[in-house]
């Protein structure tokens, strides 16, 4: 048997490793093996190819051990001893999957059975690194394609598809699925922070007990995390809500914004309030923040005559692919480099798509007030269709302004400006102006007022308090307060 220091000097080769957590390379092993017993070493891996060898090892040595490297390989053989030269040969299978790697010791001197020894230890304990290594490499792929299906599971319920969403889970469904309803909590935290909340909450299933965690593909800053409600509109998880707020609460860096209870098929609704209430949150002591808001104007709207203006507008991007219609309704909602990485396509794709979209509606999807006008007519043909005979009915195209002076319509504007009015004197109320005016650029706006671009930004982050909407970011916010101004102008 090896001595016991030699077997304490192997012992201090492995622990700097394992305390430190470093991935240990075999090679230290194969050169510590080779000092010890003034030989030569390699291991000839499942393919019957050299993985890892001493740097002196001559090619004829194992180029005449094929036939004994193939039995031992396929499992007809443990161990076997030859010679070729001067050199006496050891070799040895390891592991017990076939085909096995193979370790093979040559040496001009015979190997003493202290040294056989020794070299069947390190042989061993190779084969435990590359099992170790397996198992790392299995861990990492299924993290990643749990995380991958975590995210399709969000996806499908972003586009109301409940029932794709169970099919692509089958025989794993999430919890999530069996709710009625949800809340969102949309996290923000420093990215690197992300993995490591979601592997602290992540069970065996790769879900997150009732709830999901799904890093967000557009917004790296961002965590989304669905949590489902019970009858009484309490979280029903029983196991993040109070974490995530804690989070906050101990991390100066981390902001969270909560959606009101929806239904699973209003995920996408659930989100943009999550969107808003994380704006707020962020200008807020505790940095937590709920949603509170109105009902959205698409809903308000005559239903008949809404659906007729809507898809007259629509018509001549009826027949568009799929793929332009998705990437047209993401573009309205997320900066195009994050709508490419949503889809894995290239921004010069996305850029093409909207191009399409744009010359046949004859819009400049650049302008906030396009963008808006695109986007509600959208929000109006994702509504239920109207009950009995009502949707047959032949119904006149109105003219957006006409639906928009509805009396629902200027009701729901004069509330979403009236904290403007209540709360700030008329500088706020002339910069998002401006800014509309100016397609949301904020540098533009600043050399229009001639105020500087801080400012510009110090009054929009006003604007989102008061408002209770995200405004900074692409998104419903900004849709809504283009509504917003141009219902109040028209308006008696």
């Amino acid at each position: 048997m090896p001595t016991p220091q030699v077997l304490d000097e192997l012992l201090r080769q492995l622990k700097p490793r394992v305390c430190q957590d470093a991935d240990l390379n075999p090679q230290t092993l194969i050169d510590w093996l080779g000092r010890q017993l003034g030989a030569e070493i390699a291991l000839v891996d499942r393919a019957g190819k050299v993985e890892l060898s001493t740097a002196r090892l001559a090619p004829d040595i194992l180029a005449s051990l094929q036939l004994v490297l193939t039995q031992l390989s396929s499992g007809q053989l443990a161990a076997a001893a030859s010679q070729v030269g001067v050199f006496h040969v050891r070799c040895e299978a390891l592991g017990r999957q076939v085909p096995r790697p193979v370790l093979v010791v040559g040496s001009p001197l015979p190997l003493t059975r202290e040294a056989l020894a020794l070299a069947s230890h390190v042989g061993s304990m190779i084969e435990v690194l590359r099992r170790a290594r397996q198992a790392d490499d299995l861990a990492l792929r299924y993290q990643q394609a749990a995380t991958r299906l975590r995210l399709a599971v969000f996806m499908a319920l972003m586009t109301g598809e409940l029932t794709l969403a169970r099919r692509m889970t089958a025989g794993a469904v999430p919890p999530l699925l069996d709710a009625e309803r949800l809340r969102i909590h949309l996290l923000r935290c420093p990215p690197s922070d992300r993995d490591r909340l979601i592997d602290a909450y992540q069970d065996a299933s790769g879900y997150h007990g009732r709830g999901l965690m799904v890093r967000c593909p557009v917004y790296d800053d961002h965590l989304i995390c669905l949590l489902p409600m019970d009858h009484d509109g309490d979280s029903a998880d029983g196991g993040l809500a109070a974490p995530l707020q804690a989070l906050v609460r101990d991390n100066p860096d981390y902001a969270l914004g909560i959606s009101a209870p929806m239904p699973l098929q209003a995920t996408a609704h659930a989100y943009d309030q999550a969107r808003h209430a994380l704006a707020v949150a962020c200008h807020t002591p505790d940095r937590v923040a709920d949603y509170h808001g109105q009902p959205p104007l698409a809903g308000l709207l005559p239903r008949r005559q809404a659906l007729a203006w809507a898809r007259a507008f629509l018509e001549p991007i009826r027949e568009a692919p799929r793929l332009t219609l998705d990437i047209t309704s993401l573009a309205l909602n997320f900066p195009r480099s994050g709508v490419a990485r949503l889809l894995d396509v290239s921004r010069n794709t996305v850029t093409a798509h909207l191009r399409r979209v744009q010359d046949a509606l004859g819009l400049n999807l650049q302008d906030p007030r396009s963008r808006a006008e695109l986007a509600l007519a959208l929000a109006i043909t994702d509504l239920p269709l109207p009950d009995g005979n009502a949707a047959a009915e032949h119904v006149p195209t109105p003219s957006a302004d006409s639906l928009l002076s509805t009396e629902a319509a200027i009701t729901w504007a004069h509330a979403f400006l009236q904290p403007l009015q209540l709360g700030t004197d008329r500088t706020v109320h002339q910069t998002l102006r401006a800014w509309i005016e100016a397609d949301t650029d904020a540098q533009r706006t600043a050399r229009n007022l001639g105020i500087s671009r801080t400012t510009v930004r110090a009054h929009l982050r006003t604007a989102e308090q008061l408002l209770k909407r995200s405004l900074q970011t692409p998104g419903p916010g900004t849709h809504e307060l283009v509504h917003a101004f141009r219902i109040a102008d028209r308006a008696p």
